[in-house]
């Protein structure tokens, strides 16, 4: 029998399979950057009320923006093993498609420490298109998210990784 590539194992699991937090205490810190997108389809008229801010629950991008920020910074709450961390920076944007139409969202998150991000970056992502879907439930209930994936990693062990080729949207 051979022993599987480190890189082939879920760290998450002991060698008995049972699901532990992964001790990073013997990493070294460095600078660690993710960055995550994905988007949220929507009907014309709901992406007009977005883009004019004439939601009646107010501005969808701003609630949406501060909804992503807070999420990358309790990621360690909402996922039972990931690691809580002092974030640096965490930027969430948007860009409105109009074929289809839809709201893009990209969240980068950044620290310095022991462990990636990603986890962050990408909840950031999901929070937030989660907080666009609930601003505007009351006029399109059929709004679809979809396209959440990470882009790119920096830092580590692993070094950079960076998506190749386009993810299906």
């Amino acid at each position: 029998m051979t022993t599987p590539d480190p890189a082939d194992t879920l760290t998450h699991f002991d060698a008995s399979g049972q699901a532990h937090m992964v001790d990073v205490g013997a990493k070294t810190p460095t600078e660690r950057l993710a960055r995550a997108r994905g988007r949220i389809l929507m009907q014309a008229a709901t992406l007009e009320r977005v883009r004019e801010g004439s939601s009646a629950k107010g501005d969808v991008l701003g609630v949406a923006r501060l909804a992503g920020i807070m999420a990358a910074k309790k990621c360690g709450d909402l996922i039972p093993l990931c690691h809580p961390l002092p974030l640096t920076h965490v930027r969430v944007g948007f860009t409105l498609q109009d074929d289809p139409p839809a709201v893009l969202c990209e969240a980068v998150a950044q620290t310095e420490g022991k462990t990636g991000v990603e986890m962050e970056a990408l909840t950031a992502v999901s929070v937030a298109l989660l907080t666009v879907y609930d601003m505007c439930k009351a006029v399109d209930k059929g709004m679809v998210m979809d396209g959440i994936a990470l882009l790119e990693k920096r830092g580590g062990k692993s070094g950079h990784w960076l998506r190749e080729g386009e993810v299906p949207l």
